[in-house]
């Protein structure tokens, strides 16, 4: 195979592939509080919320106003749970992220100050 087949090849697994889906957190190392949420997107997701708050246009103003006040450093963006992808063409990932999530706001504790819900 050559490099030029090869290279188209890989294009073609890398569109039709889904994205990396589930559960993801943005923490205050400070105050303790949380945005947990779902993605079916995570790396978009994660990307989207950084550049949100570095601009400071994020529409969740609890967070905003933390981000401003402890900086950047502060805060760890993590992927809680990353949701495999299934062989089953029907697997309904939509409802699965629901389950998740539903899952994780009951295990993970908040913070002393509370979550950025």
């Amino acid at each position: 195979m050559t490099d030029k087949a090869r290279r188209k090849d890989l294009k073609l697994a890398y569109k039709l592939a889904l994205p990396r889906m589930g559960i993801f957190s943005i923490s205050n190392a400070i105050t303790g509080r949380m945005l947990l949420d779902q993605s079916t997107n995570l790396t978009g997701s994660l990307n989207r919320h950084r550049m949100e708050l570095q601009l400071g246009v994020h529409r969740n103003r609890l967070l905003m106003a933390d981000w401003r006040e402890y900086g950047e450093a502060r805060f760890l963006f993590e992927v809680v749970e990353q949701i495999q992808e299934r062989p089953e063409p029907d697997f309904d990932y939509a409802a699965e992220l629901v389950r998740r999530i539903a899952f994780w706001r009951a295990r993970i504790p908040l913070g002393s100050s509370g979550s950025y819900l």
